[in-house]
């Protein structure tokens, strides 16, 4: 047995001694569309309905108190790293160990772990959160098939709207991990890219782990988007590729220890790597 099958425990007790419930997420009723269908539906194409609980007005208050309830239970969490990644691997994959280990390494040295709290990816990094005794946080999301939380998580909300729990990814994190994975995945990474480049957040480390699996997607923007001056080179500075689980934790805890998200800080932030280093 290696180092990391022997660090992986059994499942974490919540407080009053429960095992956390992995079904305990929200979930469309069969057949039903979900919150944030009903919220995008064209109006045009929404059955007519006069109840007032079916209009969007009332759907402003719901959303209003799904952020005020985010912020109620993420408010602990002062120094998170978000990850993010396939749902569709289990422990076989290499990368639920290297999400595991790097998880691990992280809580050990004080930061909390934020998933969409599902399988894959986001099991391995809860589960190395909770095994170092570290806060493991999981964000899920009402979708249209079940989708549980997994039993590594001891911070769990859940939520309707994914533009509520995208905010809360990026609010509490100061660095953003992003493991192979499919849409969703993209999403929150070139959710995160805008927002930086935008200057909307403050720069923070953004990893691709997986040079394999990223190198196409960093050649294309390369060779055709910054090519056509779509974009410019010095926004794919902010991406960091690497295979290391060691290269990634320092780096994130590195950037933490410098504080590399402030304007002063961020010409030494270059000299470390953050911004100008890495293989990109």
């Amino acid at each position: 047995m290696d180092e990391t099958d022997s660090r992986r425990g059994e499942p974490h007790r919540a407080a009053g001694g429960e095992t956390a419930n992995p079904n305990r997420s929200r979930a469309a009723r069969p057949g039903q569309p979900t919150e944030d269908r009903r919220l995008l539906e064209s109006p045009g194409r929404q059955p007519s309905s006069t109840a007032f609980l079916d209009t969007d007005p009332w759907r402003i208050l719901r959303i209003q108190g799904e952020f005020v309830e985010g912020f109620d239970a993420l408010a602990p969490v002062t120094q998170g790293v978000s990850f993010f990644g396939s749902a569709r691997i289990d422990e076989s994959d290499p990368m639920y160990a290297a999400a595991y280990d790097l998880a691990f390494d992280l809580s050990r040295a004080g930061f909390a772990i934020i998933t969409g709290g599902g399988p894959g990816i986001m099991e391995a990094a809860n589960r190395g959160a909770h095994d170092a005794g570290g806060l493991s946080v999981g964000c899920n999301i009402e979708l249209p098939f079940e989708q549980g939380m997994n039993p590594y998580v001891n911070l769990a909300v859940d939520f309707r709207y994914f533009f509520v729990r995208k905010t809360m990814f990026v609010k509490y994190a100061e660095a953003f991990v992003i493991f192979p994975g499919g849409f969703g995945t993209l999403d929150e990474l070139f959710e995160a890219l805008t927002l930086i480049q935008t200057e909307k957040i403050a720069h923070f480390p953004v990893i691709l782990f997986g040079r394999n699996y990223w190198r196409g997607l960093i050649d294309w923007l390369t060779n055709t988007v910054v090519a056509e001056g779509k974009l410019s080179g010095k926004d794919l500075t902010r991406l960091v590729m690497t295979d290391s689980v060691q290269e990634a934790s320092s780096l994130i805890q590195d950037c933490h220890r410098r504080r590399c998200w402030l304007p002063e800080e961020r010409s030494v932030a270059a000299e470390v790597g953050l911004l100008e280093g890495g293989e990109r």
